[in-house]
């Protein structure tokens, strides 16, 4: 290092001191300074907790997956329409308007529906594991308020 820079070197730590050190606000500096450093590491420490937590559920998520695929169980009437009306709660504008029934892993879709989610609901609901087929008599239209049915016939409450 040359002279300049081990100067200024010299020059900071000294303010630094003087500022930590005064004795009429030093205190509170410190105490400040000491404050910020544990909110630092509370954040960090946060932060750590959070990705871990996420990346261990993204593990099990993967593991439950993996194990889904492998399974050669078939899939229930009942269970298959309840994976159908939760997964339509994420696709469909208004859920509420699409008639599931279900008989065999076959599965018949109705209601009314956007004209961009009459193809995507259908591709949706055959990827979902148990469906066997799909019978899309999906419609294009405005009128809503249809409750879906269970396989069995009765309603089933949303």
């Amino acid at each position: 290092m040359n002279a300049v820079v081990r100067l200024a070197v010299a020059f900071a730590a000294g303010a630094a001191a003087m500022y930590y050190f005064d004795p009429v606000a030093g205190r509170r500096r410190r105490a400040m300074t000491r404050d910020q450093s544990v909110s630092v590491g509370h954040d960090v420490e946060g932060f750590a907790r959070a990705k871990s937590k996420r990346a261990a559920d993204r593990v099990q998520g993967a593991k439950a997956r993996a194990r889904a695929r492998l399974d050669d169980e078939p899939v229930d009437d009942l269970q298959l329409h309840e994976r159908i009306r939760s997964r339509l709660g994420h696709l469909a504008e208004d859920a509420s308007a699409v008639t599931v029934q279900v008989a065999d892993g076959h599965v018949v879709l109705s209601g009314n529906v956007s004209e961009e989610e009459v193809e995507s609901l259908a591709d949706e609901v055959s990827s979902i594991r148990g469906v066997a087929s799909v019978d899309n008599q999906l419609s294009i239209g405005t009128d809503t308020g249809t409750i879906g049915t269970t396989p069995a016939g009765q309603d089933a409450r949303h």
